[in-house]
């Protein structure tokens, strides 16, 4: 039940210490007269976007050439021009530190553990440089890059785009086709991979793959060092070298950038591609920059020196996302592996232990930190939290809950939602706003984000697409191999026109926040009524004996009938007397048309390798259609369990 006070208020000297606020009276002074509240100043960041980015240009102090306009935008979203005249390198803006304090801060499970100055950032990023300088490598030619979320890896990235050169990367537990189905299509120039990693305590071999990747892709491989034999690995490809070997014959030196223009690209990002081959999306250095700058700076309030950490992946864009804290001058903290190995205490120890201030993570962690029974208020010094983050899906109200109740009362909780389409966000925090249980705070600054009915009518208190009306900067330049642009517009154009639909089901509150009921691909229709998978699992989830669930509806009679599975916790009775416990929650919390028809147990749910559920994925199952790319799964072999099952013949 929803409460009718907010979970979290900022306090009148926090207001004021915002780098928020401060924000706000600069644009004020700008613009000639102050804004009298945050709604006036979102809407003058919207209608005046050529002002508001030129703003957070200066304000936040990108290096580079910015050029005398803005914006010019006087056609399709598509043909929007952010600052066309300037000339800026991505690596030079988040190398803008120096010095002997940390730049980044690693963990790998409870196996590796160690930390970089800005300055040895600096010299490690310079040898890599040169290196992949005397290769070849220069604007434009890509590096792909199957890596566990460490150090090298950013240094990796830095070197890359300081060239102009464009950077790729994966997680090491994508299977081998996976990997190929993403980087065998941009043609990369040089690939990188780890010799083993870290998972549950275990040391996971990757040289087969590694192996028949390199050979597949036939371009020169570097290995870097962590959980394996790397002299062996490299020794072992047809042209491989150790990162050791690479940068040997280098001294450091002042790291050279190659300036290029605002929408020159940087990152190649890749969809989830569990409906085909993955979609190449193309992200500029000046959007994502930007963008980024505008998110940490105001709406995370990220100051210089902060400990800032997400638990990420670098086959997420949330790695991106993060990588650009270094940006503000934050220190970065990195995690590899499993968050709950030895057990769920490990990224709150080491959240106590670097004093975060702003500790970033899934929804689904979240739940299951809750559903773990632990409760790190109890246990951890989280004195420094100052902003917890979540995203990946919809954060239940329980989750909500949960955080103030169990994790840390005064913390100020953002959901965010955006997506690897903008390798940014929508919707997201706002430091001056209340935090009201299961509601994201509002949109971002200069982001035109609607919710609209089927007819292409703003619609306030009722569920709908969420869309963008005006172009932004980090929108995609392009996808990859898709000559004239047909692919890209068909994947956000084509439910209206000239207007960004982002695909997932939306609604306003009364507050002027956001939820979000699910993907809209994945809604249910249910005697054409349109309903969120969201508000299933929000109901479902809250029971102690289920642990997960997932919702598709099957075409049944004419119609769409809905069905549920569960993941049952141990020792749970799957019988009839739970199912009608599970009925009956959904029929009180959500409504009659939320029940579903058919309750089945399952031993396992499939997901994406971060973490996302794929109900789409499972529909085509049910529905006895192939899945083209069960290589985009973490755990493939789920997808038998829902298929010719008795239970959804009848």
């Amino acid at each position: 039940m929803a409460t009718n006070h907010p979970l979290w208020q900022p306090s009148s000297a926090q207001i004021e210490a915002s780098p928020m606020t401060d924000f706000v009276r600069f644009c004020g002074a700008r613009a000639g007269s102050p804004f009298n509240d945050y709604d006036s100043f979102h809407q003058w960041s919207i209608t005046e976007r050529g002002a508001f980015w030129d703003a957070v240009w200066d304000h936040c102090g990108v290096v580079g050439e910015k050029g005398s306009t803005a914006l010019t935008d006087h056609g399709h979203m598509t043909e929007a021009r952010f600052f066309p005249e300037a000339q800026l390198n991505f690596a030079e803006n988040l190398l803008k530190e120096t010095g002997s304090g940390d730049a980044l801060v690693f963990r790998g499970e409870d196996k590796v553990s160690y930390r970089w100055s800005w300055d040895e950032l600096h010299q490690t990023v310079s040898r890599l440089q040169q290196a992949m300088a005397a290769m070849g490598i220069s604007a434009g030619d890509r590096v792909a890059a199957m890596m566990p979320n460490m150090p090298e890896t950013y240094a990796l990235m830095l070197a890359v785009t300081s060239l102009g050169a464009i950077w790729s990367s994966c997680s090491p537990d994508f299977g081998e086709q996976g990997v190929l189905d993403r980087f065998g299509q941009i043609g990369p120039k040089l690939f990188i991979a780890c010799d083993a990693y870290w998972y549950n305590g275990k040391k996971q071999d990757v040289a087969d793959k590694v192996r028949t990747v390199s050979a597949k892709l036939n371009v020169p491989v570097l290995i870097v060092h962590y959980a394996g034999e790397a002299d062996v690995l490299a020794s072992s490809l047809a042209d491989g070298r150790t990162f050791a070997q690479f940068t040997a014959p280098f001294a450091a030196k002042t790291v050279e950038f190659t300036r290029m223009p605002f929408s020159h690209p940087v990152y190649i990002l890749f969809s989830s591609g569990t409906t085909g081959v993955p979609k190449c999306i193309v992200h500029s250095a000046g959007g994502t920059l930007i963008q980024h700058l505008k998110e940490h700076a105001f709406h995370c309030g990220l100051k210089k020196g902060d400990k800032l950490f997400y638990f990420t992946t670098c086959g997420w864009m949330m790695w991106n996302w993060l990588a650009s804290g270094l940006a503000i001058g934050a220190t970065l903290c990195l995690f590899d592996g499993s968050p709950f190995y030895p057990d769920g205490n490990v990224l709150f120890d080491f959240a106590q232990d670097e004093k975060f201030a702003v500790f970033g993570t899934s929804a689904k962690y979240i739940d299951a930190v809750r559903k773990g029974g632990f409760v790190p208020k109890n246990t951890h010094d989280l004195s420094s939290l100052r902003l917890l983050t979540s995203t990946g899906s919809p954060l239940s109200p329980e989750g909500f809950d949960f955080v103030y109740e169990g994790i840390k009362p005064d913390v100020h909780l953002a959901s965010i939602s955006g997506g690897t389409d903008i390798v940014s966000c929508f919707v997201l925090g706002n430091p001056l706003k209340a935090v009201w249980e299961g509601e994201i705070q509002g949109p971002g600054l200069g982001m035109a984000v609607d919710v609209w009915n089927d007819d292409g009518q703003p619609v306030k208190g009722e569920k709908g697409e969420l869309v963008c009306t005006k172009a932004f900067p980090s929108m995609p330049v392009m996808f990859w191999n898709d000559e004239g642009g047909a692919k890209y517009r068909a994947a956000y154009f084509e439910r209206f026109d000239n207007i960004w639909c982002h695909g997932d089901f939306a609604e306003w509150t009364a507050h002027g926040g956001l939820v979000i009921h699910g993907r809209s691909d994945a809604t249910l229709n249910p005697g054409g009524v349109r309903i969120g998978t969201a508000e299933i699992y929000n109901q479902v989830e809250q029971l102690p004996e289920v642990i997960e669930a997932i919702c598709i509806g099957q075409d049944w009679d004419d119609d769409v009938r809905v069905i549920l599975f569960v993941r049952t916790a141990e020792g749970v009775a799957f019988d009839e007397e739970l199912i009608k416990k599970i009925k009956t929650k959904i029929r009180t919390g959500a409504s009659p048309r939320h029940v579903p028809a058919k309750v089945i147990q399952v031993a396992d749910i499939p997901r994406t390798k971060s973490g996302k559920i794929v109900e789409l994925a499972v529909r085509e199952v049910v529905h006895g259609r192939p899945v083209k790319n069960k290589e985009a799964l973490a755990n493939p072999e789920a997808l038998e369990l829902f298929a010719g099952l008795d239970e959804l013949k009848s």
